[in-house]
């Protein structure tokens, strides 16, 4: 893996942070959290499974792409509205190109509903180097690892056991790089059994890597009169 880290350039022309190296939005200012909500919670049937959870069970999420952090700071608090105040919440994601703090800090401040977990992510928050980053939060009921670096670089170094999986990191289109048969085969090593899995694109996914092994089907559209603009949602139900 490299010594040096790229970290990611945003344009702020529109008012909304674009990647300066992919040419794609992170989030739309309109409809971020909806569509948060509507693609990784909702897909991956969350609420309803951290419900279920028994007391002092663990549930852990992965993601490719951890952007602004914006999927994460949700997972978080539907974890905490929803989950046993017992159980805990464990977040492993990758990232290739980290935000600067200031351009965290920006981003961040455009959901005020998110201030709680935000301020606490914040506070950890520096300059990352390659490599892994623990960040303990909400008292330890919350993890975040975060993995920077290539993602088919870091994922194989990974030992775990992951119940949901959020597939973002970009379009296809956009990051070409990424959405590669290596990435899936190490999705599909890294998931529990029943393992569920949500991303934006079906595009270069489950039919044409088959060794993610993930039923594949798609998602039910964003109910009428949402706000959700982007999030054409696709979702793998169950590993097989």
């Amino acid at each position: 893996m490299s010594s040096a880290i790229q970290t990611a350039r945003l344009d702020w022309s529109s008012g909304e942070p674009v990647s300066g190296d992919y040419g794609d939005v992170y989030f739309s200012r309109d409809s971020g959290i909806d569509e948060t909500r509507h693609v990784f919670i909702n897909n991956n049937l969350l609420p309803e499974r951290f419900a279920a959870l028994a007391e002092h069970a663990v549930f852990r999420i992965g993601e490719t792409g951890f952007g602004t952090g914006l999927n994460f700071l949700v997972a978080w608090q539907v974890f905490l509205q929803y989950a046993p105040a017992s159980a805990r919440l464990a977040f492993v994601s990758t990232e290739k190109h980290p935000l600067s703090v200031a351009d965290l800090q920006q981003a961040l401040a455009l959901w005020p509903a998110l201030q709680h977990e935000a301020a606490q992510l914040l506070q950890q928050y520096a300059a990352l180097p390659p490599g892994w980053h623990r960040f303990v939060l909400e008292g330890g009921r919350i993890s975040l690892t975060l993995l920077v670096g290539d993602a088919l670089d870091t994922l194989p170094q990974l030992d775990a056991c992951i119940d949901a999986w959020f597939l973002d990191g970009f379009a296809p289109s956009r990051n070409p790089d990424m959405w590669q048969p290596a990435l899936f085969a190490q999705l599909a090593r890294l998931s529990a059994p029943g393992a569920t899995l949500a991303t934006f694109t079906h595009r270069r996914c489950g039919h044409e890597n088959p060794a993610a092994r993930f039923t594949v089907e798609p998602a039910p559209p964003a109910a009428a009169g949402s706000t959700v603009k982007r999030a054409a949602g696709f979702s793998w139900p169950h590993l097989r």
